[in-house]
């Protein structure tokens, strides 16, 4: 218990950091949000014109009804998930801030991790049940019946923890591949995209040929998106939930392992082009 209370008296200093970060810099939030709010709806007005120029009422298992509501939980999901950890890494290589933070008594990742922590409250305040009550709500008025699920809404939860988790250590992991590229942003365009595309952000896994879609749902990608999204419509059973969130924290476990690996080989061969 005492080691316990001395962890968060050392960490929890970084959420409030992440939490004043937010507030002072709420523009910048809103707008972001905002943008993110608009994409969404972008991708509603196109699926709808997909279905509406179609004879057919259903593609690969979804209806209208079931796009609408993949089209937000995945954007509420992404944005959940979402880790700056990269960017942050490579900022501070660049600037060479990152020599103070390594002689700190406290975990590298464990100070990004409690910063990010602090400002995913903010998010989660402002537009997780907003969200979450406007697709129940528009779901009961389409289907005409009350369709929110408690037990797939709390392993919905747990999988959105867990996704959190693997796309902040994935993030970790190309954030220091700045110790020997020097700088990401190119790149990170690049992992942007094809991170949105693998893990379902874009277009269901389910509507890919069967064998590309059977290896996207495998690889960690599928865990920080399509997974949690699937669980909360419902589209698995219990037991497909079990194995997809065990799937999640085996590729949870694997970045954290993989996080450690790099950091230990990246230190070595440290050069900064500030400070």
């Amino acid at each position: 218990m005492t080691k316990l209370r001395h962890f968060f008296r050392i960490y929890l200093p970084f959420s409030r950091a992440g939490i004043q970060e937010m507030v002072a810099y709420r523009a910048n939030f809103i707008c972001f949000l905002i943008g993110e709010i608009v994409s969404a709806f972008i991708m509603f007005f196109v699926w709808k014109a997909v279905f509406a120029s179609s004879s057919q009422q259903t593609f690969n298992g979804f209806t209208l009804e079931d796009m609408v509501v993949y089209v937000f939980i995945t954007f509420l999901t992404g944005y959940l998930t979402y880790s700056d950890g990269a960017f942050a890494i490579g900022e501070e290589i660049v600037d060479g801030s990152i020599a103070t933070r390594m002689i700190r008594p406290c975990s590298f990742d464990m100070c990004f991790l409690f910063h990010e922590l602090g400002s995913r409250l903010i998010s989660i305040a402002m537009i997780f049940v907003p969200i979450v009550a406007g697709v129940e709500i528009y779901r009961c008025v389409i289907t005409g019946s009350v369709r929110f699920d408690i037990p797939h809404f709390l392993l919905y939860l747990l999988s959105l923890t867990v996704a959190y988790g693997i796309s902040f250590y994935f993030n970790v992991c190309y954030g220091f591949m700045a110790f020997f590229f020097k700088n990401l942003w190119g790149t990170s365009l690049i992992k942007e995209t094809l991170t949105s595309f693998l893990s379902g952000a874009i277009v269901p896994l389910a509507f890919l040929p069967a064998p590309l879609a059977a290896v996207l749902n495998f690889l960690p990608f599928a865990s920080l998106s399509y997974t949690p999204v699937m669980i909360y419509m419902g589209m698995y059973s219990y037991a497909e939930i079990a194995y997809r969130i065990g799937l999640q924290l085996f590729w949870l476990l694997a970045m954290f392992l993989l996080s450690k690996l790099i950091w230990r080989c990246a230190v070595k061969r440290l050069s900064v082009q500030g400070g």
